[in-house]
């Protein structure tokens, strides 16, 4: 547990000394937001959003952004780049295991992306006035269901890339297509309904957030099934086939 502990705070230290992932993880999103709510067309309640302003509708889709760049880019990026470096592989000589690694970089991912969704949900609330989430323990679930089965592909992403540059680019793929399923790129009400259904099954589960952000209904318990799913399989495809060197 002590060995856990200190290489916890050891990547803590390591991660927030790239200037881009404090950027992108803490900065960007709020950044986004705030311009987005500047625009006076976009404080206004609007039928196509269903009587709701646009950044209240907006406010969930910039939460995936913050978990996809945190699972899809800072991962498996590290991941790899720790193999390809030979960490992971002195490291197996000493008493923190290679594994011990492993844990620390999803626990400080996760908190990360728990840190950095919670400054713009308090931005957003006292700011711009959006509503907080309005099905809470619901909306809790599936962002924390969401954060998991995205930290798990993105492990799985760091397991079969070769190389830090492969795991960039494999990250980058992945970042794109849940940006696009997430309603960042295009808001989901204007996505086909085909689009928008397979989002809501895609990780994060952007249906069952929306849902328990803007209490239209309680998050759907198949949604959450199956990101549970898609996290125990990617996790255990992800450790059955990770390389240490």
């Amino acid at each position: 547990m002590n060995a856990l502990l200190t290489t916890v705070k050891m990547e803590a230290r390591l991660v927030l000394r790239e200037p881009l992932n404090v950027f992108f993880a803490f900065v960007f999103p709020s950044l986004l937001l705030t311009v987005l709510a500047l625009v006076p067309a976009l404080r206004e309640p609007s039928p196509e959003f269903g009587g709701v302003r646009f950044i209240d509708y907006f406010a969930p889709s910039l939460l995936v952004l913050i978990v996809a760049m945190v699972a899809l880019q800072v991962v498996p990026a590290v991941l790899a780049g720790y193999r390809e470096q030979g960490v992971l592989r002195r490291l197996s000589v000493t008493p923190v295991s290679p594994a011990t690694v492993l844990i620390a970089q999803l626990l400080v991912n996760l908190a990360l992306a728990v840190v950095s969704s919670a400054v713009l949900v308090v931005l957003g609330r006292i700011a711009f006035g959006i509503p907080l989430p309005r099905h809470l323990l619901g909306f809790l679930a599936a962002f924390l269901v969401g954060v998991a089965a995205l930290l798990a592909i993105g492990t799985l992403l760091a397991a079969i890339a070769p190389t830090t540059r492969a795991a960039t680019a494999l990250g980058m793929i992945g970042f794109v297509v849940v940006l696009f399923l997430g309603g960042v790129y295009l808001p989901r009400v204007l996505l086909p309904d085909a689009i928008a259904r397979l989002g809501a099954y895609a990780p994060p589960g952007v249906q069952a957030v929306f849902d328990g952000w803007l209490g239209t209904a309680p998050p759907d318990p198949v949604h959450l099934l199956v990101m549970a799913g898609i996290a125990v399989v990617a996790a255990a495809a992800a450790a059955r086939l990770f390389r240490w060197e």
